[in-house]
């Protein structure tokens, strides 16, 4: 009967919206993406790390030995949630850096709906718990936009934190679309691996509490083991000289182990070691001690992480869910070196070009994985976790482009505990799971029409072993390092950056890209990549150097660019960015380190502030931590400016007691030049301290912690003097940063120099 309106119910004929709802027994999805986790770092893939939740899951599941990723973490997860390549949808590099060019925009587009947008609109609940890493700067505060925040992007719950990395003792941790406040004293029994775990479960639980029969899409994006390489100590004990006779001996003892269980197919030939990496017999007593250290502390924390993924798949086992819910579990890229090469306790000194060594850094060994230390391993063990496969994360090599995916779905797929080869790459997973629930990719959504899906469903490879991979064709770009895999071969550049001695510089790069050589590999009998048949197939090298340009046109990856200085004049200025006079006042949250002027090309902060009786004392305004920040505070009456440069501390005082009644503190940065300042201690606008820092000031200081905070401190302190929150014992009225007209956010000169001073 047609709809009808009369005076009263009874007379009237209702008509109902529809609302969107699943098919009846429709899956639940649940996408795990660890962080920087190498092919061979899973006990499956494998090592000798215990991985017994992962390997369960492979153990009822399927194995993928030919999956590939961007191997750079913001790409990647752009090409997981849209299906799409990621210069199609502007990812091309980090959400921090994004250019005016399409493929770097940094924005996700309308025309590139995402998978958790289009399950919900087919009746999914969605949730995104973990890292981001996918809004640019300039948008991670706020005043947003939120548009390409979680929720702006399909899902309809999210915890976690939005940057690429975060400390895993007080991360900055934002729910849905506001930054929340951490604890007034740090938790030493927090860990944020077990708090994403915790907030999985609890949102799971709710969701299925509400609507049981609803299913939900989650996705699970782990910050581990992506540095800094925190483990409670407990969980590194019980790796204690496992590893004391070397990479090069752990790498072959891994091989054998994968050639064994047939993750690696017989024949394969172990790549060499590269130059730039040290025989470990060559290394003095010490540099073994402390390396060996160092992957102790990462083997701790890797099975750490795999048992908050256990505590979250015994969850779904235990109410009811587990066989019916796609599990995917993937890495973002391959190990890191980003530890360089003698490793960092201080993972800011490498991307900040502070040199470390083994005599420094073994000073701190008793501290890695702890509060103390912001560590990552050196980059010997990125090496060996890579095995069989050349180089590491920001390559298109296999080492950087390969990583591990496991596929379990009891209800599903029949298969149990077998491999897969066939070609797979991270566009695939969304055509995927939308092929396993019987969702139709969208032709439009909300009115705008959708660019095509670049990948293709795996589906078909869930029960037959046999069955063809669904595509033969992938190109790969990441930082000027460039390959293309065509019909089972692969040829990839030896761009690599700039050499220097026998280290690689990972962050900037001079070499014309005419002058790189292209090698070529069969990856149907060479799965490692080591042997190099450009010389004798001139005509199939040439003609995947053809295809990579076309790809290089179809999805905009030009310009070019092989490190961060290039992109400078590029970058994209956010649409209010901060100020040259900006001015903060107590009673906020934490305010975003982009919220803030660039203070590099020197500032005034100036705090109108009213002492009362007593010894006054507390923060008068602090951004950072003990790893990397700055403070300005009053201990005993006396004020102070602490700059923590990447754990070197700078710092100036004030001789004499503050005294009651109203008064202007502040602090002055001075750059003498690009490479160095002078910070100077003012009260009532005289400067009564000074100290030359020997450096200039970084571009950022938020580093995934905490925020600027006014009146008091959160997390970890910048340093010893005072224990967070230390709240100011007085009143303030207001805290003033003025930094120079010329160094308005959007000045070329100003984000060229912010990014060397990085």
């Amino acid at each position: 009967m047609a709809a009808k309106t009369g005076l009263t119910v009874a007379d009237s004929v209702p008509e109902h919206p529809t609302l969107p709802r699943a098919s009846r027994g429709a899956p639940n999805v649940l996408m795990i993406v660890l962080d920087d986790t190498g092919f061979a770092q899973l006990g499956r893939f494998g090592s000798d790390i215990a991985t017994p939740h992962i390997d369960a899951l492979a153990a009822g599941g399927l194995t993928y030995n030919r999956y590939h990723v961007t191997a750079l973490c913001s790409p990647t997860r752009a090409c997981l949630l849209t299906g799409r390549n990621h210069h199609a949808v502007g990812m091309g590099f980090l959400s921090e850096m994004g250019m005016g060019f399409p493929g770097y925009g940094a924005r996700i587009p309308a025309s590139a709906a995402t998978l958790p947008r289009v399950m919900r609109d087919e009746g999914w609940s969605t949730m995104a718990m973990g890292k981001w890493h996918l809004t640019p700067r300039g948008e991670r505060n706020a005043a947003g936009p939120f548009t390409h925040w979680p929720s702006g992007l399909g899902f309809e719950q999210h915890y976690g934190v939005l940057h690429g990395g975060a400390n895993f003792w007080t991360p900055n941790l934002v729910r849905d679309n506001r930054f929340l406040d951490p604890p007034e004293s740090v938790d030493p029994d927090y860990h944020f691996s077990v708090d994403i775990a915790d907030q999985t479960i609890r949102t799971i639980t709710d969701q299925k509490h509400a609507a049981p029969d609803k299913p939900f899409m989650c996705y699970y994006a782990e910050v581990a083991t992506h540095a800094p390489h925190h483990a409670p100590a407990e969980w590194v004990a019980q790796y204690e000289g496992a590893f004391d006779d070397g990479w090069e001996r752990w790498r072959e003892r891994t091989f054998e182990r994968q050639v064994a269980s047939g993750i690696v197919p017989e024949g394969t030939t172990l790549t060499e070691r590269p130059p730039w990496v040290q025989r470990w017999d060559d290394l003095d007593t010490d540099a073994r001690r402390l390396f060996a250290r160092m992957h102790e502390v990462y083997a701790g924390f890797l099975t750490h992480t795999d048992a908050q993924i256990g505590r979250v798949i015994e969850h779904l086992r235990a109410i009811g869910e587990l066989d019916n819910t796609i599990i995917m579990l993937s890495s973002d890229n391959g190990a890191s070196a980003e530890g360089g090469v003698v490793g960092s306790v201080n993972e800011h000194r490498f991307t900040k070009r502070l040199p470390e060594s083994v005599e420094d850094n073994i000073r701190w060994i008793d501290e890695l994985g702890g509060p103390r230390t912001y560590n990552h391993y050196a980059w010997g063990w990125a090496w060996a976790g890579n095995t069989p496969h050349r180089l590491w994360k920001r390559y298109s090599w296999l080492g950087g482009t390969r990583t591990p995916l496991i596929v379990h779905w009891p209800s599903g797929i029949e298969a149990k505990g077998e491999i897969r080869s066939q070609f797979a790459h991270a566009v695939d997973l969304m055509p995927t799971v939308l092929d396993a629930c019987g969702i139709a990719a969208p032709t439009a959504v909300d009115g705008v029409a959708q660019q095509p899906i670049d990948g293709a469903s795996l589906r078909a490879t869930f029960d037959d072993a046999d069955a063809e991979s669904p595509r033969s064709r992938q190109y790969f770009e990441v930082q000027g390092s460039r390959a293309m895999y065509l019909d089972g071969w692969k040829a990839t550049t030896d761009h690599v950056g700039t050499a220097h001695g026998d280290e690689i510089d990972l962050l900037q790069g001079s070499r014309s890209f005419d002058d790189d050589r292209w090698s070529l590999f069969d990856l149907e009998t060479d799965f490692a990549e080591a042997h190099d048949l450009a010389d004798q197939h001139p005509d199939k090298l040439a003609e995947l150097e053809a295809a990579w340009w076309e790809e290089a046109d179809l999805n905009d990856v030009l310009p070019l660019d092989d490190g961060f200085f290039g992109r400078a004049p590029a970058i994209t200025p956010p649409a209010y960015p901060a100020p040259a006079r900006a001015v903060y006042r107590p009673g906020a949250g934490a305010i975003a380190d982009e919220s803030i002027p660039f203070l590099l090309r020197g500032f005034e902060l100036t705090a109108t502030v009213e002492v009362g009786g007593g010894s006054p004392d507390g923060v008068i305004a602090a951004m950072g931590d003990w790893s990397s920040g700055w403070a300005i505070f009053v201990v005993e009456g006396k004020l102070i400016v602490d700059l923590c440069l990447s754990g070197d501390h700078v710092r100036a005082h004030a001789p004499e007691r503050l005294t009651p009644g109203p008064h202007q503190l502040g602090c002055r940065y001075r750059p003498l030049s690009p490479t160095t300042g002078v910070i100077e201690v003012v009260v009532d606008d005289v400067v009564v301290d000074s100290a030359d820092l020997g450096r200039g000031l970084p571009n950022s200081w938020q580093n995934g912690g905490a925020g600027l905070w006014i009146g008091r401190d959160a997390g970890f302190p910048v340093c010893d003097d005072y224990e967070t929150p230390f709240a100011w014992t007085g009143r303030i009225e207001s805290v003033e940063i003025v930094t120079p007209d010329d160094a308005a956010l959007d000045g070329t000169q100003l984000r060229d120099e912010s990014l060397r001073a990085e």
